[in-house]
Order: C-alpha cells, then sequence, then structure tokens
C-alpha cells in the first residue's frame, strides 16, 4: 500500500514553439519507490494549490488505488497511477485495461502557403511510413490542398482537423467527395447541433474533442472522439470518456503531443485501450525536447506500448528535469 513521504513540484518552460509550460510531480513512497506525472499548460492556481493542501492531503496518508486519492489534480493522479503500478510491476497501459503494444500514429501537418510544397511534405511523411496524414485547415485553406493531396496520393487515409474555425458547412462537405476519413472539430464545441447537421450530409466521421459528451449522443451529432488524456482530472475519468464513447459505437482518437513526456506517455497508455480505434497523435514535440528515454514518438507511423516495463514505461532524466526546471518546491 502506497504511503508519500515526499512530494516535488518542477515547473518547466520547454524550449520548443510557444514555449509551453508544464508541471511535472514527483512521488516518493516510504519504500524509496518514484512516480511522476505531469500538468500541461495547467492553471496558474495549480502550484499554490499543490503546495498549499495536495501536500498535506498525500503526504503520510495510507492509500490503496489511485481512484482513492481524489487529487482532482491530472498530474498528482498521474504520479499515483505510475507509482502504484510500478510498485506493482505492472505497465500503465494493461492497469487501463489496454492490450495493444504497437499503435498506429497520425502525422499532422500545417497549412502552407503552396500547394507543390504541401504535396512534397506529405510525400515526405509517406516515405517515413506513415499511413494516415491529418492536414489543419481553415477557412480559404480547405478544398484546394484536400484535392491536391488526393490526387497525389489516391490510396492515403487522410483526415482534415479544423480547429474550430468554420460557421457553415458548404466547404466541409465539398471535403467529403475527397474521401476524408474524419473531419475533426468543425464548430466551436458548444454548437452541437451544427454539428450534427454535419454528420448527416457527410460520410465521414464528424470527430468533437469535449469531456461533456452527452448533447452529442443524444443528437447524434459525431462518430469520433478526440480524447484528450490531459483534459481530465484522472486517468479513470478519461477512461470512463473512453467506455462511454465506445459503448455508443463511436470510433475514438487518443490525442495529447505536447510536454516534456509524461503526458504523451500516459496518453499512449490510454491509447492502448480497446475502443481507440483512430490512429494516435503524439507527434509534437522534438524528441530533444522530452525528459523520458526512450521518447515517446511515432518510428515508421508506428508508436510502441512500453508493455514490459512498469508504470508509465519510461526512465524520467531527473538532471534535464532539473535543468528545464524555473523553480521547484519540495512538500
Amino acid at each position: 500500500m502506497p504511503r508519500v513521504r515526499e512530494l516535488e513540484v518542477f515547473r518547466l518552460v520547454l524550449p520548443y514553439g510557444r514555449r509551453l509550460e508544464s508541471l511535472l510531480v514527483r512521488l516518493t513512497d516510504h519504500g524509496g519507490m518514484v512516480g511522476w506525472g505531469e500538468a500541461v499548460e495547467p492553471d496558474p492556481k495549480t502550484w499554490a494549490r499543490l503546495g498549499e493542501t495536495l501536500g498535506a492531503q498525500l503526504i503520510g496518508v495510507d492509500w490503496e488505488h489511485p481512484d482513492s486519492v481524489r487529487s482532482g489534480d491530472s498530474a498528482v493522479d498521474m504520479a499515483c497511477w505510475d507509482l502504484w503500478t510500478r510498485m506493482r510491476g505492472v505497465p500503465l497501459a494493461h492497469a487501463l485495461g489496454g492490450s495493444r503494444t504497437s499503435l498506429m500514429a497520425t502525422v499532422r501537418l500545417t497549412p502552407d502557403p503552396s500547394l507543390d510544397s504541401l504535396v512534397t511534405r506529405v510525400n515526405q511523411q509517406v516515405c517515413g511510413g506513415y499511413g494516415h496524414v491529418t492536414l489543419d485547415v481553415r477557412p480559404g485553406w480547405d478544398v484546394e490542398p484536400v484535392r491536391a493531396v488526393r490526387l497525389a496520393f489516391p490510396a492515403l487515409t487522410l483526415a482534415v482537423d479544423c480547429g474550430g474555425a468554420y460557421t457553415d458547412s458548404e466547404q466541409l462537405v465539398a471535403l467529403d467527395s475527397y474521401g476524408v476519413e474524419v473531419i475533426e472539430r468543425p464548430f466551436a464545441v458548444s454548437d452541437a447541433y451544427a454539428h450534427a447537421a454535419l454528420q448527416d450530409q457527410v460520410g465521414a466521421k464528424v470527430a468533437v474533442e469535449t469531456t461533456d459528451l452527452d448533447d452529442y449522443l443524444t443528437l447524434r451529432a459525431a462518430r469520433a472522439l478526440i480524447l484528450r488524456p490531459t483534459a481530465y482530472a484522472s486517468l479513470s475519468e478519461a477512461r470512463r470518456a473512453h467506455d462511454k464513447a465506445a459503448a455508443a459505437g463511436w470510433d475514438i482518437q487518443c490525442t495529447g503531443g505536447r510536454g516534456a513526456g509524461l503526458a504523451r506517455a500516459a496518453t499512449v497508455a490510454v491509447a492502448s485501450l480497446p475502443g481507440c480505434t483512430l490512429p494516435c497523435d503524439v507527434t509534437q514535440p522534438p524528441r530533444n525536447a522530452q525528459i523520458v528515454t526512450p521518447a515517446v514518438g511515432a518510428a515508421g507511423g508506428i508508436v510502441a506500448v512500453p508493455f514490459t516495463q512498469p508504470g508509465l514505461g519510461h526512465i524520467i532524466d531527473e538532471d534535464r528535469v532539473r535543468r528545464f526546471a524555473t523553480d521547484s518546491f519540495t512538500a
């Protein structure tokens, strides 16, 4: 039974892109076993709450299962799962109910001012082993790039991510004629009716990213869920969202490419669940910005699930953690 004797928290500013912030939580139990968790772009109040309340809630308290901790914080919950599964010598993916040892991955490509350049970028990814490509589209940059890619790669599985940027469905219906498999996040997530109207008009699966599925299920407003485990307060909540969507016959894509590597590792564990039938998305950040070994990512379009190592299944480079950290405290 775990009993935490020390809580360490690190604030990291990651050296890539727009320099996202992560909070890492390190739990050490009385036997010396360690568990790690990560919150990507955390709520500004999380730092203070970890020191003021969660330390007292965790330290010196016996608990039998991560669900019994009820911290309300995704990084602490992840660290509890990592510690609990390491103590039992089982991989996190297995403990959550996953069974896959490898996952197909999608690669996400941003808009390009040149169609020829876009087709060249797609070709590079296909030659690198990817069989699934997701194109970011926006009003004014949608039908033409999809047409160009489809003409160059007739058999390639394509998805489009709209980023919630559309207000009507005309252009999105046009995309459907090019054999797009999934139309991700077409409208504002609050507008379930617009999603339902689009799903009625297209053969592609409309995919939504939301933690509240009820309206979408009632309206049959989509056929796929974009599941981001770090959006939930606990991994068990993420698993329940998976179960609900899968029971409704939806496909599920697990996504979570940001952070320093720990959140990505948890994303891979959740993606091993049986309902996660769409290729997972863990294509960012660059490997040299991660603090885990081996780095989490795709090789040849495939992501390995660490089913032979306990916990998150990765070694944490604590020297790198401390180099990246801009602040830390111990409770």
